[in-house]
């Protein structure tokens, strides 16, 4: 266990921090699952700027890596591309 304030100070905000960070990861996740289920292509052109603005917002705090974001994008858009 920590013997300093500040060591129990960098504890408390560290965990603060993974539960707030996994909470956004876990809603992209979910945004891109429920995006990728979808068959309806105006539907889903009309989600994808919202889904790459979450996707770019959590690249920027990085909550998840660049890349990762990047082949997200990259993956996302394919889908749509495929719909008819």
């Amino acid at each position: 266990m920590a013997n300093h304030k500040s060591a129990l100070k960098r504890i408390r905000q560290n965990e603060k921090r993974r539960v707030h960070n996994r909470y956004y990861a876990k809603t992209v996740r979910n945004a891109v699952k429920k995006f990728r289920s979808t068959t309806d292509k105006n539907e889903a052109v009309e989600q994808l700027p919202k889904l790459y603005a979450m996707i770019d917002k959590l690249a920027k705090k990085k909550i998840i890596h660049k890349n990762k974001a990047g082949n997200l994008k990259s993956k996302i858009a394919k889908h749509v591309s495929k719909l008819a």
